[in-house]
């Protein structure tokens, strides 16, 4: 797969690792000069260019790319390179990075983004579910708000604990994908009894948070 990364910054230098890692081929695009760290990924391919630019976008052959990352610290740029990935190149996919999690209104389809991911709101969910138990945390969210993925940690006195997967009947559009214990993952079958500590992972819609909170005995 090759992958496009608007933004040779920290964090898409750190993505192109992970995914040079996994054998895929990525190019890095930045119209700094400062950002071109090209001996710190030695095995990407590099570009000195403004990604929100059509001539440069033609120079990194958009067109025969899987995928874009924008992942630069301006959310407007990171827009412009969404919309021309897909209006213009008919990229595939595009995932683009927000900055300022008031502009995530804007990371839809509209301007282009398959997936929006807000860091900073990322790792709130990351620092609250470090602390958090007998409380249901929000991890992240997956196409502009139609599913999300959540995490809570059984504690004693939650109503669900005893019970098999089974006889916990979930909201509608609610899945329960894991059970984190021990610190291994287990495929959730209808016949595990839920124990205190076990760490449980749905895939659920927006709506039906109230209701799953409501079962789980969750504030």
């Amino acid at each position: 797969m090759r992958v496009v990364i608007a933004g040779a910054g920290i964090v898409g230098r750190s993505i192109a690792r992970e995914l040079l890692g996994n054998g895929h081929r990525v190019l890095l695009i930045d119209r700094s000069p400062a950002a071109m760290k090209i001996t710190s990924v030695p095995d990407a391919q590099w570009l000195l260019a403004d990604a929100c630019e059509i001539v440069s976008l033609d120079e990194a052959e958009l067109a025969d790319c899987d995928v874009v990352v924008a992942a630069t610290g301006d959310d407007k740029a990171n827009l412009v390179v969404s919309l021309l990935a897909k209006t213009e190149y008919g990229v595939p996919r595009t995932v683009a990075r927000v900055n300022n999690p008031k502009n995530e209104w804007l990371f839809d389809e509209a301007w282009g983004v398959d997936v929006a991911v807000s860091t900073p709101r990322l790792m709130t969910a990351l620092v609250e579910e470090a602390v958090s138990v007998g409380e249901l945390v929000r991890l992240f969210t997956f196409q502009q708000g139609q599913a999300s993925m959540s995490e809570y940690t059984l504690e004693d006195g939650s109503p669900v604990l005893g019970r098999t997967v089974a006889e916990v009947r979930l909201p509608e559009d609610t899945v329960l994908v894991a059970i984190v214990r021990n610190e291994r993952p287990l495929p959730p079958s209808p016949d595990d009894v839920l124990e205190p500590g076990d760490h449980l992972l749905f895939l659920s819609v927006p709506d039906a948070e109230a209701e799953l909170r409501s079962i789980l005995g969750a504030p």
